[in-house]
């Protein structure tokens, strides 16, 4: 359980990371599409397209539109990357206080909840983060990772199909089913 919860925490942080840089590709027509369009590109594009497209989505999921919010949100990314998730829950809750609109600040408490072990808040705040954005792909991600802590291998496989329906690229997700295929590929769940 200790290697499980290390685990947990190594692919929460790398995806904290990989979400908190990811940086919009303004050139281009990707931007000029709608986040429908681009959820649609996403689901059709090979492994080289499909990167400009989930930075646009990336950048456009961050808009919180306000500045305040916005510096919150990176008040935590630096808590996250320093280690300190005290920190990184407070402005999350700050966060998600002020503008619990925004699916994002969700998405980064519920993986600093699971980051220090808190998997019943990780899951409410992922659930909250998907009711907003029922497509974001990190989320799903997020959630598989805890349903798989909570020794629920079918449930998580379920949860990676579903986010690889929508990002067929999502490395993280393409390494989970790999992980879990051997058990549940094939079967009807």
């Amino acid at each position: 359980m200790i290697a499980n919860h290390l685990n947990l925490k190594a692919i929460v942080a790398a995806t904290f990371v990989t979400v908190t840089i990811s940086l919009p590709c303004n050139a281009g027509a990707n931007a000029q599409m709608s986040e429908s369009e681009l959820l649609q590109a996403l689901a059709a594009a090979d492994v080289e397209q499909a990167i400009p497209l989930d930075r646009e989505l990336q950048a456009l999921w961050r808009k919180s539109g306000s500045p305040a919010i916005d510096l919150l949100m990176a008040r935590a990314d630096r808590a996250f990357e320093a280690e300190d998730m005290t920190a990184a829950l407070e402005h999350l809750t700050a966060l998600t206080d002020h503008a619990p609109e925004f699916s994002r600040g969700w998405l980064a408490r519920g993986r600093a909840y699971a980051a220090v072990g808190r998997y019943g808040p990780a899951v409410a705040d992922l659930e909250r983060a998907l009711a907003l954005n029922p497509n974001d792909y990190d989320a799903i991600y997020a959630l598989g990772s805890v349903l798989e802590l909570f020794r629920l291998p079918e449930r998580a496989y379920q949860t990676y199909l579903r986010a690889m329906a929508i990002h067929p690229h999502h490395e993280e997700v393409i390494t989970a089913l790999e992980r879990l295929e051997p058990q549940f590929g094939g079967k009807d769940l």
